[in-house]
């Protein structure tokens, strides 16, 4: 299966901006999460309409917490974290939806799998801006998760493309970049390092 890159809005973009940073990567990126904490239900919602407007398939999006906004729109997946609801309660109430859980452990990860989540994302692997002061976790702790659950696995956390391919060369089904992408002086050229890389990486 072709490793897949998850792009993590950041919450300091409009929508429209948003729309057209995806429209650029489009080609390159296989998932948009929206992950846009201080944003309504509602303003969610069309922020979804907006972007899908602009050609962004419906069943590449997935919502961050938001189960109800991510079944309602049609969206291809949740992704929960520790403050959300239960998996297998999502799950229940919204057939269809694929739910993903962040985790930080192995524990949550075993956890996470056995409630039922569809898919992991799990960092962070190397130390990044959005959580300073916390250290990476690395590829052995990446490689052990791996090893214990069935699940397809995501990797986030000061992924640049040039620590890309190693990270898929451990196992991961995918990365998760936030402004290694959306930060970057030319957003095409960024998607696609990142794309060289990871489709390399199953080579090693």
């Amino acid at each position: 299966m072709r490793p897949s890159i998850h792009l993590i809005s950041t919450g300091k973009q409009t929508f429209s901006e948003l729309t057209e940073t995806v429209s650029a990567v489009q080609q390159e990126v296989d998932f948009l999460h929206i992950r846009e904490k201080h944003r309504s239900a509602a303003e969610i919602f069309d922020g979804i309409q907006q972007v899908t407007e602009a050609g962004f398939p419906r069943d590449r999006i997935i919502v961050n917490d938001r189960a109800d906004v991510a079944f309602v729109a049609g969206c291809f997946g949740v992704q929960l974290t520790h403050h959300s609801l239960p998996v297998a309660q999502v799950k229940q109430t919204f057939p269809g939806l694929n739910v993903g859980k962040s985790v930080h452990s192995l524990k949550e990860a075993i956890d996470a799998e056995q409630e039922g989540a569809d898919f992991l994302l799990y960092g962070n692997i190397y130390p990044t801006a959005s959580k300073p002061g916390k250290a990476g976790e690395e590829l052995n702790s990446l490689r052990e998760i791996i090893r214990h659950v069935g699940c397809p696995v995501v990797a986030i956390g000061g992924i640049t493309p040039e620590r890309a391919g190693g990270v898929i060369h451990a196992g991961a089904q995918g990365i998760a970049v936030m402004s290694g992408i959306l930060q970057a002086e030319d957003l095409g050229e960024a998607a696609q390092a990142y794309r060289k890389e990871i489709d390399g990486g199953r080579m090693l």
